[in-house]
């Protein structure tokens, strides 16, 4: 079961909208009802926790990513970086 966040969409301007969270199998649809108020809601996307890596290249920069883009005059296309 993952926990998603959600929060309530007011139809009143102004009003702050309230959030909430709720257990749910990644299966289940996502909710468009608060389950006590019956106000819209909507889910909110958060920021996670992941480790990122590449085995052997722990404490190196990321190899170069390749451009269209010339890089000016050292390979001599004339544009200005």
């Amino acid at each position: 079961m993952t926990t998603y966040v959600y929060e309530t969409i007011p139809l009143i301007p102004g009003v702050a909208p309230e959030r909430f969270e709720v257990r749910q199998a990644m299966a289940e649809a996502p909710l468009v009802r608060h389950p006590t108020s019956g106000e819209p809601v909507r889910r909110v996307i958060t920021g996670g926790y992941g480790l990122m890596g590449v085995s052997g290249r722990e404490g190196k920069a990321p190899p170069p990513v390749a451009s269209s883009h010339c890089c000016g005059a050292q390979c001599g296309c004339g544009a200005a970086g």
